[in-house]
């Protein structure tokens, strides 16, 4: 019969979320964190940094050919002049949808996401579910996060590493060639830069 005292993590909650708590408390309490500046550090990449960065990378990449075609063949050079290098992502990658291409992210491995870029990641991108379904079933995963690609349009799934990161261009959706970059911004979801959703249709 087991023992929970046979194992040392047994009286952790079994919520992530919980545990992140229990495990902010423990370092707050040992004095080896300031919980002031954790919160500062979540604000920044939840409100502003967040994938607001990533969606008007890609938004200028609608807008403008030159820059579409350098950040398809190199995008690092850009990314350093904007200010959207750092640690998470130092090594991206970009792919562009097609009509006969979609492109969708995930880390098998771990959790590797391009922070500066996309702020903090999804839960969902990080449980075990997603990460191992991703790779074996994309189109059924695509079709519970409500994405039913046409049946000719094939699936490319990349997996990202701590050496090199992606971002998916999802396509440009019609009627928005005579929309700013900041309102195409405004259709550029998260999701659409990770690969599980489409941009948002232009408002009509």
């Amino acid at each position: 019969m087991p023992h929970d005292h046979d194992h040392p993590h047994s009286h952790l909650p079994s919520d992530p979320a919980l545990r992140v708590k229990a495990l902010e408390t423990l370092l707050t309490d040992k004095g080896l964190v300031d919980p002031a500046a954790l919160d500062e550090i979540i604000d920044l990449y939840q409100n502003k940094i967040g994938p607001q960065n990533g969606a008007k990378v890609v938004a200028k990449m609608w807008a403008d050919p030159e820059f579409h075609a350098v950040m398809l063949r190199d995008p690092m050079p850009v990314l350093r002049d904007m200010g959207l290098y750092g640690r998470q992502g130092e090594h991206m990658v970009f792919v562009e949808n097609t009509e006969e291409t979609h492109n969708m992210v995930v880390c098998t491995l771990c959790s590797c996401y391009p922070w500066p870029l996309l702020g903090i990641p999804p839960g969902w991108y990080k449980s075990d579910a997603y990460r191992a379904r991703a790779v074996r079933e994309p189109r059924k995963v695509l079709e519970e996060f409500g994405l039913t690609l046409p049946e000719g349009q094939r699936v490319r799934v990349w997996d990202s590493t701590a050496e090199v990161r992606y971002l998916v261009v999802p396509q440009r959706p019609a009627g928005t060639e005579g929309l700013s970059e900041a309102a195409l911004a405004a259709l550029i979801t998260r999701d659409s830069m990770i690969g599980t959703a489409l941009a948002k249709d232009a408002q009509t």
